[in-house]
């Protein structure tokens, strides 16, 4: 019944069995007999001789192994933290566009008609067939079939892959091609036998831990997203800030603060120059640079939220270590950027989070609640998508920008951010703001998330009606005022 009540926690049972994995490997970390035990975690996560999800008990074991080396970090040559357990991918059809037994042999022949290739023929009872030799994969046939008949039998990671960056290679496992991928995970999510991971640097941030309680020189910050507000559906949030509390940081701040200090820069620079795209999904930055490096020049040169009050919490609170938890795995490919490498020193997700918890055997629903109030509610709804735009729109208002005809374009999802970005390009978007956010319904639809639905984004909206802040220029002047009284910030020690 334990299993069943955490398992709940979860969308999918794949993330349930990577977070078992995470779990298993922080309790080594935090006991000090990691290297001791790490042989023997799969057979303690998958006991007995009977398989219960593959061919045998012996290949489930095997990837497990390959779990738990993805969640101790990964292969450190591969730059990406998007990485691939090839012995887990050998299930998915690979056939592409297929006819099905639905075709009816119909006389109209619209398949027929829209394919450029000539790749569909028919046989003597007019039922389609497609030349795999000619067919490119456009998907015009299935679109105008008038019986559906054709289908995609593309695997689930490529659907998911809006960029393009997954293909099969000559094992028929997927591969990942770092130059196209965001790292947005979004083939993390979608893959239905938890092949596609990303790497974990869960082993980092108990370290930092453990060196902070022992030495003291330094104190741990959590910065925590503003989806936070609708994760842990088990337990009250001011449980779950008391949790990360008891992990051994001394304060966790809201990134929602970093989000309305850049809502207000993000808006006098947009006054300025004219034309903008959004700055706070690293993903979408990363989409701009590698496909539309023409107009890498009008991302916002604001940092993102999280780096942003990363920033300020070095520059008044150092020293200290900062560690970003949230919804996002392309946060793990941000952070290790030069421009924010400074500030953010590790990032987890809010599945490694609760892996933490339950290493340190820590049950959140038991805690009392403590407080996590710093930002606005415009800061909070950074979290959906909207959010950017909405607080924009009032940053310019607070500012009394009355002389700037603002024509925000929202893109939910890196298949609306391509087209208004094409669009861009080609000088037919009627637009001076793009915000863009490469997963769906924005943050709290990111990998890291436990849950994911409609219901996320009323929980995000009712989290922020709850700030005590009303505006942004309440939120930022409190701490604006609490930099100007802290002397200078010391050299970070190690």
């Amino acid at each position: 019944m334990d299993d069943i009540k955490k398992r709940r926690k979860f969308d999918t049972k794949v993330q349930y069995l990577q977070y078992k994995a995470l779990r298993e490997v922080a309790r080594g970390a935090w006991n000090g007999d990691l290297l001791d035990k790490v042989l023997d975690i799969p057979n303690v996560i998958i006991p007995g001789n009977l398989p219960t999800m593959r061919c045998c008990v012996y290949k489930e074991r095997a990837i497990m192994a390959e779990r738990v080396k993805l969640a101790m970090g990964g292969d450190r040559t591969n730059p990406n933290v998007i990485e691939v357990i090839d012995i887990a991918c050998d299930d998915c059809p690979t056939g592409g566009y297929e006819v099905t037994n639905a075709c009816r042999g119909c006389l109209a022949h619209r398949c027929e008609d829209v394919c450029r290739k000539n790749a569909i023929s028919f046989d003597h009872q007019q039922k389609a067939h497609i030349d795999k030799n000619l067919c490119v994969e456009c998907g015009q046939c299935a679109k105008v079939c008038p019986y559906s008949a054709i289908v995609s039998r593309r695997r689930p990671c490529e659907n998911s892959c809006k960029v393009k960056a997954i293909s099969m290679n000559e094992n028929k496992a997927a591969s990942i091609n770092n130059d196209k991928c965001t790292s947005c995970g979004a083939c993390v999510y979608q893959c239905p036998f938890g092949a596609i991971i990303d790497k974990s640097f869960i082993l980092d941030v108990i370290d930092m831990i453990k060196k902070s309680e022992n030495n003291t020189k330094y104190k741990m910050y959590a910065v925590v997203a503003p989806s936070i507000s609708s994760q842990f559906t088990y337990a009250k949030l001011g449980q779950v800030v008391t949790g990360i509390l008891k992990l051994g940081f001394f304060n966790v701040v809201e990134a929602a603060l970093g989000a309305d200090m850049v809502a207000y820069k993000e808006a006098a620079e947009l006054a300025e120059k004219g034309f903008l795209t959004s700055s706070c999904c690293p993903a979408f930055v990363d989409y701009i640079r590698k496909q539309f490096p023409e107009l890498a020049e009008h991302i916002s040169a604001n940092l993102s939220p999280a780096a942003t009050i990363a920033k300020y919490i070095k520059e008044t609170s150092s020293p200290c270590k900062v560690v970003f938890i949230g919804p996002c795995t392309a946060k793990k490919m941000e952070f290790q950027k030069p421009e924010v490498r400074p500030y953010i020193d590790s990032v987890i997700t809010f599945e490694e989070l609760q892996a933490l918890y339950d290493s340190r055997d820590i049950d959140i629903e038991t805690l009392e609640e403590s407080a996590l109030d710093n930002a606005s509610y415009f800061g909070r709804i950074f979290a959906r998508s909207g959010g950017i735009t909405d607080a924009v729109r009032q940053a310019l208002k607070e500012q009394n920008i009355t002389n700037f005809d603002y024509k925000p374009v929202t893109c939910d999802g890196i298949e609306a951010c391509r087209t208004a970005l094409l669009k861009k390009s080609k000088g037919v978007l009627d637009a001076n703001f793009i915000e863009g956010m490469a997963c769906v319904d924005g943050c709290i639809g990111g990998a890291g998330c436990l849950t994911h639905g409609e219901k996320n984004k009323r929980e995000v909206d009712a989290y922020g009606r709850l700030a005590m802040e009303k505006s942004i220029s309440d939120a930022i002047g409190i701490y604006n005022l609490a930099r100007a009284e802290v002397p200078a910030a010391n050299e970070e020690e190690d």
